[in-house]
């Protein structure tokens, strides 16, 4: 069974984030997601 070949067209970034619980890492990385997806 051949595997199909994945084309990757978007670019890709891996952002990590670092800080304290509720200083708003998810918050800042969801902005900065639903920016680069438009």
């Amino acid at each position: 069974m051949a595997k199909e070949h994945f084309v990757r067209n978007k670019p890709h970034l891996n952002i990590g984030t670092i800080g304290h619980i509720d200083h708003g890492k998810t918050t800042l990385t969801a902005a900065i997601t639903k920016t680069l997806a438009r």
